[in-house]
């Protein structure tokens, strides 16, 4: 058990029998009345985030979640095919539980699987990744000047702005946080 005033961004809790990712908190001492903490949660097993507010000192189960170091392999149908890369067994998780990493994940690519008691919870992808731009309208000399973009698509199916220097079959640094161009490799 762990108590609400020690949350911190990352923690992963246990409320009400759902897994729930602490994005963010607030702790708020008003004039009149107790002391409360308002924080932002994420759920783990189906992704929708919730706001939820806790009296101070409140006591929650603190969730012990397991990384594994996987490759990522192929995919089959609906499902994605990771390898761990100490034992070589291979796992299976559903397009619909990683559904926005798919966006930044290529063959081979090393990622971390999230479990908790054996339950598959999704992929923690690194800060950056690197991909290819395989579509993208050719940069014009002197088009640098104002500083503008243009859409790129990349290897994966992902759409970024770019700036117009970019050209097809550059590779780029893309920001998996937010989806967006970094710079170029």
């Amino acid at each position: 058990m762990i108590s609400v005033n020690d949350f911190r961004t990352g923690l992963t809790i246990i409320v009400d029998g759902q897994l729930y990712r602490v994005l963010d908190f607030q702790h708020v001492k008003p004039g009149k009345g107790a002391a409360f903490v308002r924080s932002k949660l994420r759920n783990l097993r189906n992704g929708s985030v919730n706001e939820k507010t806790f009296r101070a000192g409140e006591k929650v189960e603190k969730a012990q979640i397991d990384n594994r170091k996987m490759q990522y392999l192929y995919a089959q149908g609906d499902e994605h095919v990771f390898m761990d890369l100490e034992s070589y067994e291979q796992t299976e998780l559903a397009s619909s539980a990683i559904e926005y990493e798919l966006k930044f994940l290529k063959e081979n690519m090393e990622v971390h699987i999230q479990s908790y008691q054996g339950e598959m919870l999704g992929v923690e992808l690194p800060n950056t990744v690197q991909l290819e731009v395989t579509e993208t309208e050719p940069g014009i000399k002197g088009d640098t000047a104002s500083g503008g973009t243009k859409p790129a698509t990349l290897e994966t199916g992902l759409i970024v702005q770019v700036p117009f220097f970019v050209n097809q079959g550059d590779v780029l640094i893309i920001n998996t946080e937010e989806g967006s161009y970094v710079s170029r490799a």
